[in-house]
């Protein structure tokens, strides 16, 4: 019994660890299987439209992505974010402040700062964005010149 305790404390990290590394080959070998499994299914799609003589289908964007792009646009990408940290650091600084003193609630103003920061980098991509999608639209729509800002 005595051997299992002088054991067990280094049982645990070297169990995290090994874990971790494995469940990111693992992450990495089924996103390989997956697109090899796309791209033979488009291989067969393509040598069918030849015999038939279609046209070509072009490759699945599936190919190109990694699975973990997010659907949302920048600003709101950040909205999301500066939203979630002002509140964390809110609720951290209201829980150190009652059980240890504003001296130590003033660490909750890190994650405060970086909410804030990423709502006015949100702020600021709205602005540019309907800047740039206004002036695009009108220098298309057959103007000569690009509206000056």
């Amino acid at each position: 019994m005595d051997d299992v305790r002088h054991f067990l404390p280094f049982l645990i990290p070297f169990t995290a660890i090994v874990m971790g590394l494995g469940v990111g080959m693992l992450s990495i070998w089924l996103d390989y299987r997956k697109k090899m499994q796309i791209l033979e299914l488009h291989h067969k799609e393509r040598m069918l439209a030849i015999e038939r003589g279609m046209e070509l289908p072009p490759l699945p964007a599936e190919l190109f992505s990694s699975g973990r792009h997010r659907e949302m646009g920048s600003s709101a990408l950040s909205l999301q974010r500066g939203l979630q940290l002002l509140l964390l650091g809110l609720a951290l600084g209201v829980a150190l402040l009652i059980n240890h003193g504003p001296g130590v609630a003033a660490w909750a103003l890190l994650p405060v700062a970086l909410g804030l920061a990423y709502l006015f980098a949100a702020r600021i991509n709205d602005k540019n964005g309907a800047r740039v999608g206004s002036g695009a639209s009108t220098f298309q729509s057959g103007t000569k010149h690009p509206p000056s800002t």
